[in-house]
């Protein structure tokens, strides 16, 4: 079990390398750092790269997000961002389209569903399930009948339709409240449901993130792996970096620091401050890496 670096002193210095406090943890550390041209390192977007804030089309990546992944994208075999947003939407939340530096990067959007490859700056996805539609056409009339209107507001995702409660009067309540019901709903239309923080999201089953990142580390031999996100729905992609030391692959789960989920900081090899710390973490490794 992972705990937090030391809060008032995270740091020895402003470019120090963050150390995990697991046996796992500093062997991927060490891996990634032998031979980083065989390491992926795969990143979840809103929460880890991005602060999380009331609208998600306001969310944009930290300041200094896309030069830190720059710094470090050449010295990998790739980086890797693992979101359940459309990939398109996360590369322009991103800014990381055209960026010098950013040719190793793919975005693997709709939990993998979608790809964006920074080589050819398009986006390559299956059609759309059919449920996603009939479940989007649903819910108001739905939310409305259950009493739950007030506050909460649906999200369009293309591929998936997210109902968000962070406005509501009692988020957590509403949350809460509302799970078992669209999870009813979802199954009706074929889809399940995926639990955020203060959001829940319905979209076809068969894909998440730990298949996403199982599959690109396959696809690119990868020889170690770091990931870092921040919610629920970034469980899975623990669970693969599990599975992939569990084969002989080391790996770092890195926890982006929330006080609203602590499932992943109960099971990360290192905690770091937000997306800041994140931002840290990838400035580190580049610097380290030389």
């Amino acid at each position: 079990m992972g705990s937090h670096t030391d809060s008032t002193d995270p740091y020895d210095t402003d470019d120090s390398l963050p150390a995990p406090v697991t046996p796992a943890g500093r062997d991927g550390l060490a891996a990634i750092l032998a031979r980083p041209e065989r390491a992926v390192i795969a990143l979840d977007f809103d929460g880890t790269l991005a602060p999380i804030v009331a609208d998600p089309e306001q969310a944009r990546a930290h300041p200094e997000a896309v030069p830190a992944l720059a710094a470090l994208a050449p010295k990998v075999a790739a980086v890797a961002v693992v979101t359940g947003r459309p990939a398109g939407v996360a590369v322009r939340h991103g800014g990381f389209a055209g960026v010098a530096g950013l040719e190793h990067l793919v975005v693997l959007g709709h939990y993998g569903a979608e790809r964006w490859d920074a080589v050819t700056g398009t986006v390559n996805a299956p059609a759309p399930h059919p449920g996603v539609a009939a479940a989007r056409a649903e819910l108001p009339g739905f939310l409305d009948r259950i009493g739950a209107w007030q506050g909460t507001w649906i999200e369009e995702k293309g591929r998936a339709v997210a109902v968000h409660t962070r406005r509501a009067s009692d988020p957590q309540a509403a949350f809460e409240a509302l799970r078992a019901p669209l999870t009813d709903l979802a199954g009706r239309h074929g889809l399940i449901v995926e639990p955020g923080r203060m959001v829940l999201e319905l979209r076809p089953p068969g894909m998440d993130k730990g298949v996403a990142l199982s599959e690109y580390a396959r696809e690119i031999s990868a020889e170690s792996v770091l990931y870092a996100g921040d919610d629920l729905g970034d469980l899975p992609a623990f669970g693969a970096v599990d599975k992939l030391r569990s084969d002989g692959t080391p790996g770092l789960l890195v926890c982006s620091g929330s006080d609203e989920v602590t499932e992943l900081r109960e099971r990360a090899d290192l905690v770091v401050d937000g997306p800041a710390g994140v931002v840290h973490l990838l400035r580190a490794l580049a610097d380290r890496i030389g």
